[in-house]
């Protein structure tokens, strides 16, 4: 018993089966692009344990298996570059018709958060305001320690030539 071939497509659903929205063309490519690290990251796995080229293999069969399976990523992975370059060049035809915008002539909408950002604009000037209060005053408390060190270096200095004077005296 054979079965009836399937309908064709009509032309609209033809065509929406070859239109992919590029949205979706990106998030594939992000996939992709994913399964390409992943499958590396095995690779090199892979190639850290298995024993150097040297002539001698200690376990014949599991360096097959290893080597088996290396030829395996490396043919998968070349088929996931395949299919990148595909989903880029795919990408790149949806786009070719549109005009790149540049970032600065993109409009840009006002919302609540610039109240949210008048206020923490406020807070930040203030506490700029602070710290510079606070520098000036530990500035001027490092001019009175220097005026206070000095002092008492004049007073030891006196009190020496006092207690000179008086053990000459004597």
């Amino acid at each position: 018993m054979t079965t009836p071939p399937l309908a064709p497509f009509s032309g609209q659903q033809a065509q929406a089966a070859r239109d992919v929205n590029t949205a979706s063309l990106c998030r594939i490519g992000q996939e992709t692009v994913q399964d390409i690290v992943l499958r590396t990251m095995e690779i090199f796995q892979l190639l850290r344990n298995m024993q150097l080229p040297n002539g001698v293999t200690y376990h014949p069969n599991t360096h097959q298996d290893r080597l088996g399976k290396l030829q395996e990523h490396l043919r998968t992975l070349s088929v996931l570059f395949r299919k990148l370059r595909l989903v880029y060049d795919k990408c790149n035809e949806n786009c070719a018709g549109l005009d790149p915008i540049p970032p600065e002539f993109i409009p840009y909408v006002e919302d609540d958060s610039s109240k949210l950002d008048d206020r923490v604009a406020n807070q930040m000037c203030a506490a700029s305001e602070e710290r510079r209060e606070v520098l000036e005053i530990n500035k001027k408390l490092k001019q009175k320690n220097q005026q206070l060190k000095m002092i008492m270096d004049q007073l030891r200095n006196l009190i020496w030539e006092i207690n000179s004077m008086l053990s000459v005296r004597s």
